[in-house]
């Protein structure tokens, strides 16, 4: 896992860019591609800069991945890397950097870092325990399976996705107390001061926080709610780079929390959000609140090429189809068809296809959705009978696989961390709004947003929602039920050592992100780096096309692809914000990769 080269973190990291090949063809493709292949593509990447430089910012070479002796964080704020580090510094394990990361990012990523919302984190201890914390949103007790429809049965747009009528009982608070009860060693008091002193003292934006609270997109989505605008927007006085952002209702809110966290669901915090909810026809209770639990859940586990593979259950649908993807792979020598070769990805998208139409066929909410079958989904067995379906030189379209199954859908405004501790303790952490800045909604005297979670749930079955897919019953609303997910954190050994930990947001892309790291590095020998910033292709079974990011694909493997039935979609933004940790099984030493793509930063010590 150590990199070859050691360069510098990048000077240059300019927003978010379609040009996210050229970081990746000058110095990392050096290491470990042939010199012809690395000019070509230089070449071609170069030149589509060119062309696209009037409206993108770019890339400069990817850096390498930090190197660390005893702990690593790698989260997509770099304040709130430092946040964990500081915590282990002080004798934290993981588990404590993991809940000041968490609750720091609510402070320095607004748009999806979150005490509003909800997730999962996965944790292993270096004894080699493992355990998977669910603390996923649930449906309030008033929800009702039709709440988003009309009284001639058609749904409401927007009902589900902006205001109070959209937020699902958040989860956050509670699930980092309660991994913190079972594994942290500091006091709750210590990792909590560094985000409650964040909000209170400000910090500095930056490029990619300062662009998302001035766009039209988020414009558009607070401008209903008078304190989400004076809050992140100054009521029109957008915040500019390197300005800080002071949040002190946030800060007071997270002082109570300090105390106890359980404020948030009996105290003064939740009187504010009953307060507040009640006041603008929202559904969560005083019930609601009190009653909410996180609940320990068993990892779901597998392995590729002799790799153990660790990661979560439902109500995430990312373990299962992630595992599913492997079975399918595993015979298929990925390496000799060549890194992105269209035989490559014809065959990495037919698993794709296929995982993703059991996804929607099948998976819930487990507690509510029975016989979801986990075991024959994830067997080798079944992974056989599928591999059969595969035609080596044609796309099976997608009509043909689970034809009018519904599918789900899950919002790109997520947020993903990994940490490593000096013990090998390891978490990896996605938690999640859902849409950016969730509901739209701050809770008014409380300064944090709420999500807009329950769009996640089905508002009717087999009809299209809000973002053109249409969902099972197995994921209809009800009361304290789980809206499926696609979040993924997952963890990695190699002869029971851990290996490199990995996740990412992106909706329905966390699972081929993560799916795509993890052949990255197994199949194609990457740094934890190189695997991360690597272009990203995605195929979630409907709609039947190939996303792929600008420039991931040259003419050639285009053409031949699309000669095998193949149908193609450019995304004009990026697949993903993966980060991940490695670690070198000879000498111990953590290495932090984080994805260029929003400005991501490990910090190790």
């Amino acid at each position: 896992m150590r990199p070859a080269l050691c360069n510098p973190r990048s000077a240059l990291c300019g927003p978010r860019t379609a040009v996210r090949g050229l970081r990746s063809a000058v110095c990392r493709s050096a290491v470990r591609r042939s010199a012809s292949i690395t000019l070509h593509r230089a070449m071609r990447k170069l030149v589509s800069l060119v062309l696209l430089f009037s409206t993108t910012f770019v890339f400069a070479a990817s850096k390498e991945p930090v190197e660390a002796k005893h702990g690593m964080v790698a989260s997509t704020s770099e304040i709130a890397s430092r946040v964990g580090v500081e915590v282990m510094k002080k004798g934290g394990n993981a588990v404590d950097a993991a809940v000041a990361v968490a609750l720091a990012l609510a402070v320095t990523w607004p748009s999806a870092g979150n005490l509003g919302g909800g997730g999962f984190m996965l944790i292993r201890n270096a004894d080699g325990t493992t355990e998977a914390i669910d603390y996923r949103e649930r449906a309030p007790l008033a929800a009702t399976r039709d709440m988003y429809l009309d009284a001639n049965g058609k749904v409401v747009e927007g009902l589900s996705t902006v205001g109070y009528k959209a937020v699902g009982v958040p989860g956050t608070i509670a699930g980092l107390a309660l991994a913190h009860k079972r594994h942290g060693r500091l006091k709750w008091a210590d990792v909590v001061e560094p985000a409650r002193k964040l909000a209170a003292e400000g910090f500095p934006v930056n490029q990619y926080v300062a662009r998302t609270l001035r766009s039209k997109s988020t414009t558009k989505k607070l401008a209903p709610f008078a304190e989400s605008v004076r809050i992140f927007q100054r009521n029109g006085r957008y915040y500019e780079l390197g300005e800080k952002l002071v949040q002190p209702e946030l800060a007071a809110t997270l002082a109570r929390i300090e105390k106890n966290p359980r404020d948030f669901y009996e105290g003064e915090t939740a009187k504010r959000i009953v307060a507040d909810m009640h006041a603008h026809g929202g559904l969560i209770t005083t019930e609601d609140l009190k009653a909410y639990q996180p609940t320990i859940r068993k990892p779901l586990k597998g392995s590729y090429r002799g790799y153990e593979i660790i990661t979560m259950p439902p109500p995430s649908s990312g373990g299962i189809a992630l595992l599913e993807m492997l079975n399918i792979l595993e015979p298929f020598d990925l390496k000799a068809m060549g890194f992105h070769s269209s035989p490559e990805v014809h065959t990495v998208v037919e698993a794709m296809r296929r995982a993703f139409a059991d996804r929607a066929r099948y998976l819930g909410d487990t507690d509510f959705a029975k016989g979801v079958p986990v075991n024959g989904l994830v067997s080798r067995a079944y992974a056989d009978e599928l591999r059969k379906t595969i035609d080596p030189v044609r796309a099976t379209p997608s009509t043909q696989i689970g034809a009018d199954t519904p599918m789900s859908y899950e919002s790109k405004e997520t947020t993903h961390f990994c940490i490593v501790d000096k013990d090998g303790d390891v978490v990896s952490n996605t938690y999640t709004l859902n849409d950016s800045f969730g509901a739209g909604v701050t809770i008014k005297g409380a300064g944090f947003l709420v999500n807009d979670e329950m769009d996640d749930f089905t508002s009717k079955p087999g009809v299209p929602n809000f973002y053109g897919v249409i969902q099972s019953e197995a994921n209809a609303i009800a009361p304290k039920k789980r809206p499926l997910s696609s979040m993924t954190p997952t963890i990695v050994l190699k002869d029971g050592k851990l290996a490199f930990a990995i996740g990412s947001p992106g909706g329905p892309t966390i699972i081929n992100t993560v799916l795509q790291v993890v052949l990255n590095v197994i199949d194609f020998g990457m740094d934890i780096q190189q695997a991360i910033s690597e272009p990203r292709f995605h195929h979630q079974w409907m709609p039947d096309e190939i996303y792929s990011e600008p420039l991931e694909f040259n003419a050639d493997t285009r053409a031949a692809l699309e000669k095998t039935g193949h149908v193609f979609r450019q995304k004009l933004e990026d697949l993903g914000d993966a980060q991940g940790i490695a670690v070198d099984p000879k000498t111990g030493l953590r290495y932090g990769g984080t994805d260029p793509r929003l400005g991501g930063a490990a910090v190790g010590y």
